[in-house]
């Protein structure tokens, strides 16, 4: 089967980005043939693989008709894969992802990575009409599946929970790593992701500030670089800010940056050393968290605040959530873990259970049993329900 991806690629650098790469990777692998229209943004020029074969730039509203005419008339396309996140598309609330709907004739897959609980009119409007239109609907969690069908009107038999994919990183020992970063003898604590306000990371660090009073060992990893769309528009002022918040709480022997984008080999190094994972998003509606399922996918003992991805996949011990976007909870949680190792041990026990299915391999071949639900003789729209358990 041939497939065209619609979402943002490398080496543009946002989540989606890396979720087109990864998908496009364990595709191939089940014998799929995955080309790439890119979604490029005016800020940059991207220097895209051959793979992308067309490239739309972000707030022009032609591009999306052309894209799509392009996809009609290539007779090698028999699926497109849109990619859905508001933030990537032109228009208010990304509406110009409609334009490209409207005019394509090829079936389509949607792959929700942001279904709200309280959108808008315009953000429900949107989502409802291209889950509508779509051979079948995938999203990453049960929580998801119950919006889009109850809130967002698309029909139950459309829908489709397919996890998020991680990489099979390479497991290290932990203490030959830590004595690769100078980290022996600390218990590190991380969180990973492109930086930006929203992520939390003001209550990670107020959080070591009561840890490391009980806890002088620790070492709290704040992993990655500026959002580079942020960084074009407001410079580097909130890492400035997150800086000058360790330098007045007195935390620079408890508190790195490692500032910039991180290889796979890399991520993975750097979770395998990780004794706690800190994911402290103050948003309760964060639906999916990439990042979250990478630490599942290496089995690192979680503590989280109780954003709704959290909540769906940290229940039966696989974790441990503050009730609360509170520093002091989330300081009383860790201090759990640095005083429990059987904790410790069990909590990243559970967590691999479930991670350990969320492989891209894996994932690749949900997707490509799905694409044997829409194919057929005449590649139908009508699908049935696929069911895929392990949340």
């Amino acid at each position: 089967m041939a497939i065209l991806n619609l979402g943002t690629y490398p080496p543009k650098q946002c989540g989606i980005a890396t979720f087109s790469m990864d998908l496009r990777q364990s595709l191939l692998v089940n014998g799929e043939k995955v080309n790439i229209m890119a979604i490029s943004d005016s800020a940059y020029n991207y220097n895209y693989p051959p793979e992308v074969v067309f490239n739309l730039q972000q707030d022009s509203q032609p591009d999306y008709v052309q894209a799509a005419t392009f996809a009609n008339s290539n007779k090698d396309i028999d699926l497109v894969i849109i990619q859905h996140e508001y933030g990537i598309f032109g228009g208010t609330d990304g509406a110009y992802v409609l334009d490209f709907t409207r005019v394509l004739r090829k079936p389509y897959l949607l792959i929700t990575h942001t279904v709200l609980p309280k959108p808008t009119r315009q953000q429900k409007l949107i989502l409802n009409k291209l889950g509508r239109k779509a051979a079948a609907v995938a999203c990453m969690t049960g929580k998801s599946s119950c919006l889009l069908s109850d809130l967002y009107g698309i029909a139950p038999d459309n829908l489709n929970v397919i996890p998020h994919g991680v990489p099979e990183f390479k497991k290290k020992p932990a203490d030959k790593l830590k004595k690769q970063f100078n980290l022996t003898g600390r218990q590190v604590i991380s969180t990973f992701g492109l930086i930006g306000p929203g992520k939390g990371l003001e209550l990670g660090i107020k959080a070591i500030k009561n840890v490391v009073k009980d806890y002088p060992e620790v070492c709290y990893l704040i992993l990655g670089q500026t959002h580079p769309m942020l960084k074009k528009t407001e410079g580097e002022s909130y890492r400035h800010m997150l800086e000058e918040m360790v330098q007045s709480l007195g935390l620079q022997n408890h508190v790195k940056f490692v500032n910039k984008y991180l290889s796979d080999t890399e991520l993975g190094e750097y979770l395998y050393l990780t004794d706690i994972y800190l994911s402290p998003y103050p948003d309760k509606n964060q639906a999916v968290s990439g990042t979250m399922a990478f630490a599942i996918g290496c089995g690192r003992a979680i503590v989280s605040t109780s954003y709704a991805y959290a909540v769906e996949n940290l229940t039966g011990g696989r974790g441990l959530l503050a009730k609360n976007p509170d520093p002091e909870e989330m300081a009383v949680l860790i201090k759990n873990i640095l005083a429990n190792p059987g904790l410790k041990s069990e909590l990243q026990k559970k967590a691999l259970e479930l991670g350990g299915t969320w492989t891209w391999p894996c994932i690749g071949r949900h997707y490509h049993d799905l694409f044997d639900q829409i194919r057929g003789p005449e590649v139908r729209r009508e699908v049935q329900q696929v069911k895929y358990g392990g949340l």
